[in-house]
């Protein structure tokens, strides 16, 4: 009797296990695991470097007050929380523009809170060099401490000196009534004493340096050496500026308060 022979088949498939197991399926090895958070493997976790990104982005900035040059903004004193900005047109120009800003969040920085409004300097522009006469506005940034006027208080934050020396009448330059530019004035600290009224005549730079330098109501025409806005908002300033905010005035042609 014959014996059936194996098919060449069933003789190789053991064959081919055992090469399997002995190899490893080092024909084909299985793809490795890739690390958790990887590109390309989902979203990105808290310790993921994109999350470190963001938490390490700086702050914004605080907002500094436009078009004004390190070298002003360096004249303001830290402490100041109100600046009203007095911008010339040009340094021989009697025009001007005024904004009110405010700096109640110093993490925010400076904002405007009015204006802008029209406004009116001396009759012969500005000086980095007051003297006495020379129709020119002083440049700089000076202290708000003490306000005034011939009418009496509309509510003004700072001390304020209702006194009948406040009238005026005549002309201005171009024959405007004066008549009322001293209602309400607001004294700017240049070449004067601070706390009193502004009436006081005390010049601590000399006489040959000026003074009376005040933001007051505008009769129309330029002045000889203050700042002068429209009566109502004269009555909004006085009720704005207030001393526990340390309020300043940054005053000169475009040019100069850019350096």
């Amino acid at each position: 009797m014959s014996v059936p022979r194996r098919p060449p088949a069933l003789l190789a498939a053991p064959l081919l296990a055992l090469a399997l197991l002995l190899t490893g399926c080092s024909s084909g090895a299985a793809p490795a695991k890739t690390p958790v958070g990887a590109p390309g493997q989902g979203a990105a976790g808290p310790q993921s470097d994109a999350a470190s990104a963001l938490r390490s982005s700086p702050a914004p900035r605080p907002a500094e007050i436009p078009d004004l040059g390190p070298e002003t903004l360096a004249q303001i004193p830290a402490e100041a929380r109100q600046a009203f900005v007095v911008t010339g047109e040009e340094a021989d120009s009697n025009k001007s523009s005024a904004i009110l800003y405010s700096r109640e969040d110093p993490a925010r920085g400076w904002e405007p809170v009015a204006g802008p409004w029209p406004a009116h300097n001396g009759m012969e522009g500005w000086t980095d060099y007051h003297v006495a006469g020379d129709l020119r506005s002083p440049t700089g940034v000076y202290t708000l401490t003490d306000a005034g006027g011939r009418l009496p208080d509309p509510g003004a934050l700072l001390p304020y000196d209702e006194h009948p020396r406040f009238a005026v009448d005549g002309e201005g330059f171009f024959g405007e009534p004066l008549e009322g530019s001293f209602d309400y004035v607001v004294a700017i600290n240049y070449n004067r004493k601070k706390g009193v009224s502004p009436l006081n005549r005390r010049r601590p730079l000399g006489l040959e340096r000026g003074g009376g330098i005040w933001i007051h109501v505008d009769h129309g025409g330029p002045t000889q050496g203050c700042v002068s806005v429209p009566e109502e908002r004269m009555e909004e300033l006085l009720r704005t500026l207030d001393p526990a905010m340390n309020p300043v005035i940054v005053m000169g042609d475009g040019e100069t308060l850019g350096r």
